[in-house]
């Protein structure tokens, strides 16, 4: 793969997630919808399905990332160190990105104890 041909996979990944982003895009995230057998229509999932939808995400992207070291340091072929580098770059930016969301959660949490009532 080349270097100009990861960046256009890297760019289509990107306007894939922010097309099923609820709100910005007309198609819904999978797994964050339910639907509800009483009324047989999908309605939207609670806060605790989308963070365990987005913890879900970076878990896959660290273990992808994970594999592709696996396998390039097994000296597999197909698998070249661009890649490698890539899902890496991906893994990390994934977990910064969900400690981020943590500690505004953290912070909102604080301020909400503040609060006097």
């Amino acid at each position: 793969m080349t270097s100009v041909s990861g960046v256009d996979n890297i760019l289509s990944q990107i306007r894939a997630m922010r097309q099923s982003t609820p709100g910005v895009g007309s198609a819904p995230t999978p797994g964050i919808n339910t639907v509800d057998p009483s009324q047989g229509a999908v309605k939207p999932a609670g806060f605790g399905d989308m963070l365990k939808a987005g913890i879900d995400n970076v878990n896959s992207v660290q273990k992808a990332a994970a594999a592709n070291t696996a396998a390039y340091e097994r000296g597999d072929s197909e698998m070249s160190l661009t890649q490698v580098m890539v899902s890496l770059q991906k893994s990390d930016v994934s977990f910064k990105a969900a400690t981020e969301v943590r500690n505004k959660m953290i912070d909102a949490y604080h301020e909400i104890m503040r609060m006097s009532v």
